[in-house]
């Protein structure tokens, strides 16, 4: 299974944009039950946990993105989505998504870059 983020980009702040993971070449049997989570990791700082979903679809944010991002997930298409709203310079980092429960290899994450 490779992990495949996409979405990122240059934005001001006050922007938005929608980041998507694929879970490219997993089947629905291994990825419906999996719980799954985005990740930011800031220049030079440790990789952190933002956001969560379940294989139930409750959800948990850090509280720097609580209110502003929105995790949510298909499990059909076997992707999960990182709807990230009202962002702030403090948001630039390069996101990646994983499996809470099994963490499998990282993908190359994708950059979110937020001007002043």
């Amino acid at each position: 299974v490779r992990l495949v983020e996409r979405g990122g980009g240059l934005v001001q702040a006050g922007g938005s944009l929608r980041l998507s993971c694929a879970a490219s070449g997993s089947i629905f049997s291994v990825f419906a039950p999996k719980d799954w989570g985005w990740y930011s990791q800031p220049p030079g700082k440790e990789r952190e946990l933002v956001a969560s979903i379940t294989s139930t679809k409750n959800t948990d944010y850090a509280d720097s993105v609580k209110g502003r991002f929105t995790i949510s997930r298909d499990n059909s298409r076997k992707m999960v989505y990182l709807q990230m709203n009202s962002l702030k310079p403090e948001d630039t980092a390069v996101y990646y998504c994983n499996s809470l429960n099994e963490p499998l290899d990282w993908g190359e994450g994708t950059q979110v870059t937020v001007s002043s």
